[in-house]
C-alpha cells in the first residue's frame, strides 16, 4: 500500500542559517569593540584638550557649545539607529555610523573656528549615537541573554581602557606644538581616522550576522523621529545651558514649552504608528522593560552627574592635572570591570539576575555615602575607597539592566528596546549633570563664605599673610587679590572665584588656598548627598524589578526557529488543502482522488471530516 509523498522539509537550511560558532561570535565582538572604542575614546580624549583648543580658536566662551552639540545629536540619534537597524539590518547601519563619525572627525580636525568645531562635533555625534547603541543590540542578536553577560565584560574593558588612555593621549596631543606638520590638538580628532579605518575593515570582514534580512512593508516613523527631536533637543539644551542662562529665563521657559509640546506630539504619533513606531509604546506595557528603563534613568542621573564631580575634586583640591586625574580614576574602572566579570559569570551559570540591580544600587549608595564625609584635607586613599564602591555598583548595573530590557521583548524588537534603554539612560545622565552641577556651583559661594568664618582656617591664613615671603611670591598674587577683596567686603568676587580660571589654587600657598578648597569640598558634599538620595530611590525600586527567566536562545536562533515553524505550518496547510480537494495522488495506481483506507482513517482521527470522493 502506497502513501502520499511527504512534504518537503526545510529544517537543515534553517538550522544552518540560525547558528553561529564561538569563533564567529568572537570575530563579531572584535568588530563591535573596534567601533565602540572610537566613541568611548572620543569622550575622554577631547575633554582633556578642550581648553587648549578653545584658546587656539579664540573661543573660550563657546567651548560649552562644542560639548552640547555632540551630546544632543548623539542622544537623539540613538533610538533612530535602533529602529532603522530593526528594519534594514544591523551591519549596514553600523557601517554608516562609523563612516559618519570618521567624516565628522576629519572635519573637526581642520576646524578654523569654534562655530565650525561645534557643527563638526554634531556630525561626530550623529555617528556616535550608532556606535554606542548598535553593539549592544548586535550582542542581543547573536547571544542568548544567559550567555550575553559573559561577553559584555569585553565592552566594559573598552570603556576602562579608553578612560585611562584618553586623558593621557589628549594631554600629549594638546601639549605638542606640531605632530607631522599638523597642530598638536588637531590630532585629538584625526587619531580617529586610522582607528576608524581598522574598525571599518574588521566590521566589513567579520561582522556577518546570519539570518538578518530587510523587513518588507514596514512604515518608517519619520514623524516620530521629528517629534523626538522637538522633544529632546530643547530639554537637553536647557539642561546644558540652564545654569548660564538662568533656569527661569525666557530662553529656558521657551525650551520647557517646546519640549512639552514635543513630548505630547511624540506620544500621539507613537500610539498611531503601533509596532512601526520609533519607540513602540507597547514596550512600556511590559513591567520588566518599564522598571529597567526607570532604573537606568536614575542610575544615569547619579552616575554621570556625581562622577563628574570626582575628577573636578581631584584636579582642583588635590592639584592633579587632567591626565593624572584620569589615572587616579582607576579604582572606579577596576571596580567596574571586576564586578562586571563576576556578575556576568554568575548570570551565565545560574540564569538569574534579579539580585544584581539590588546589590549594584546598594554599592553605589555606599560609595556616595562615603563621599559625603569628604573634606579638602582627606588623603587620596579616601577617594579610592569611594570610587571603588561606586565602580563595583556600576559594573553590576550597566550590563544587567540592558540584559533585562532585551530579554523582556521579542527578537524583532531587540534593536528598538536596546536603543530606547540607552536613550533614556543618556537622558538621565544629562539631567544629572545639569542638576548636580547647578547645585555645585550655586553652593560654592555660600560654602566659601562659610569657610572664611572658620576660625581654624583663618588662623592659618593669617599666619601665611604675616609671612613676607608669601606676600612677595608671584604664585600668590591672584589669591592675595581675593583676600584684599574679602577684607574690603566684596564677597561676590570671593564667592565667584571658582567659577572661572582656578589654576591659581594649585600654585598658591596651601594655607591661603584652604578656605577656597574647603568651600569646594563642602559644595561637592552637597552634590553627593543629592546623588545618594537618587540612588536610594533606585535601590528601593530595584526590589520591584520583575526578573523574567532568561531565554536560552539568541535572537537569530529564535528567528530561525520561527522561520522553520512557519515553513512547517505552510507545508502542513498545503498538504491538508490538497487532501480536502482530493488532489492526492496514489503512486501505485496513478489515479487521482483515490486515497488509501489507512490514510482516510488517519485523516478522520485528526478531525478532518471533509468528504472523500
Amino acid at each position: 500500500m502506497s502513501s502520499a509523498a511527504p512534504a518537503p522539509t526545510t529544517t537543515a537550511p534553517a538550522e544552518r542559517e540560525g547558528l553561529m560558532t564561538h569563533r564567529q561570535i568572537l570575530y563579531v565582538i572584535f568588530g563591535l569593540m573596534a567601533g565602540m572604542f572610537l566613541s568611548a575614546l572620543d569622550q575622554t580624549i577631547v575633554g582633556t584638550s578642550m581648553r587648549t583648543i578653545a584658546d587656539d580658536l579664540d573661543g573660550l566662551s563657546l567651548q560649552a557649545w562644542v560639548t552640547t552639540a555632540y551630546l544632543i545629536v548623539s542622544t537623539i540619534s540613538t533610538p533612530i539607529y535602533g529602529k532603522l537597524s530593526d528594519i534594514f539590518g544591523r551591519r549596514p547601519l553600523f557601517l554608516i555610523a562609523i563612516t559618519i563619525f570618521l567624516l565628522g572627525s576629519i572635519a573637526a580636525g581642520f576646524s578654523e573656528s569654534m562655530y565650525q568645531l561645534a557643527i563638526f562635533r554634531a556630525i561626530q555625534g550623529m555617528g556616535a549615537g550608532g556606535l554606542m547603541a548598535l553593539p549592544l543590540t548586535i550582542m542581543g542578536d547573536i547571544l542568548a541573554p544567559r550567555e550575553r553577560a559573559k561577553y559584555q565584560g569585553y565592552f566594559l574593558a573598552v570603556f576602562g581602557i579608553s578612560s585611562v588612555i584618553g586623558p593621557l593621549v589628549g594631554g600629549l596631543f594638546a601639549g605638542a606644538d606640531q605632530i607631522l606638520f599638523v597642530t598638536g590638538w588637531r590630532w585629538v580628532f584625526l587619531i580617529n581616522v586610522p582607528i576608524g579605518i581598522v574598525a571599518l575593515f574588521i566590521v566589513v570582514r567579520f561582522l556577518h550576522i546570519p539570518g538578518q534580512k530587510r523587513r518588507e512593508n514596514v512604515r518608517i516613523d519619520w514623524f516620530g523621529a521629528a517629534a523626538v527631536i522637538v522633544a529632546a533637543v530643547p530639554l537637553l539644551l536647557v539642561a546644558e545651558q540652564g545654569r548660564t542662562w538662568g533656569w527661569s529665563s525666557p530662553g529656558a521657559f521657551a525650551c520647557y514649552a517646546i519640549g512639552a509640546v514635543g513630548i505630547v506630539a511624540f506620544v500621539v504619533i507613537e500610539r498611531s504608528m503601533g509596532d512601526d513606531a520609533l519607540i513602540p509604546l507597547k514596550l512600556f506595557r511590559n513591567p520588566t522593560f518599564s522598571m529597567a528603563t526607570v532604573l537606568g534613568v536614575l542610575v544615569g542621573f547619579g552616575m554621570f552627574g556625581a562622577l563628574l564631580t570626582v575628577p573636578l575634586y581631584l584636579q582642583l583640591v588635590n592639584g592633579a592635572t587632567p591626565t593624572e586625574s584620569g589615572f587616579q580614576m582607576l579604582p572606579m574602572i577596576a571596580g567596574l570591570m571586576i564586578s562586571s566579570i563576576v556578575a556576568g559569570q554568575l548570570i551565565s551559570r545560574t540564569g538569574k539576575y534579579k539580585i544584581f540591580p539590588i546589590t549594584g544600587t546598594a554599592f553605589m549608595a555606599a560609595g556616595f555615602f562615603w563621599f559625603t564625609n569628604l573634606s579638602f584635607d582627606k588623603p587620596y586613599w579616601f577617594m579610592m575607597v569611594g570610587m571603588l564602591l561606586v565602580g563595583l555598583g556600576l559594573g553590576q548595573l550597566m550590563q544587567t539592566l540592558t540584559i533585562a530590557s532585551q530579554n523582556s521583548v521579542g527578537a524583532r524588537d531587540i534593536g528598538v528596546a536596546t536603543s530606547a534603554s540607552t536613550f533614556f539612560r543618556q537622558i538621565g545622565g544629562t539631567l544629572g549633570t545639569a542638576v548636580l552641577f547647578s547645585v555645585l556651583f550655586s553652593r560654592i559661594p555660600q560654602t566659601i563664605a562659610a569657610a572664611f568664618t572658620d576660625s581654624s582656617l583663618q588662623g592659618r591664613a593669617q599666619a601665611a599673610l604675616a609671612d613676607q615671603s608669601v606676600l612677595t611670591d608671584p604664585a600668590n598674587a591672584a589669591i592675595l587679590k581675593l583676600y584684599q577683596a574679602a577684607g574690603s567686603g566684596d564677597t561676590s568676587q570671593v564667592g565667584g572665584a571658582l567659577d572661572g580660571n582656578t589654576s591659581f589654587l594649585n600654585t598658591a600657598d596651601r594655607r591661603l588656598a584652604a578656605p577656597f578648597l574647603d568651600g569646594f569640598a563642602n559644595a561637592a558634599v552637597t552634590v553627593f548627598w543629592v546623588a545618594l538620595a537618587v540612588v536610594l530611590v533606585a535601590f528601593a525600586l530595584s526590589f520591584f524589578l520583575k526578573a523574567t527567566p532568561l531565554r536560552q536562545k539568541s535572537a537569530i536562533d529564535e528567528a530561525a526557529d520561527d522561520a522553520r515553524a512557519v515553513a512547517a505550518d505552510a507545508a502542513l496547510s498545503a498538504q491538508a488543502a490538497a487532501a480536502r480537494t482530493g488532489s492526492l495522488v496514489a503512486p501505485d495506481t496513478g489515479a487521482v482522488g483515490v486515497v488509501p483506507a489507512d490514510e482516510r482513517r488517519a485523516d478522520e482521527r485528526r478531525g478532518d471530516e471533509s468528504p472523500r470522493p
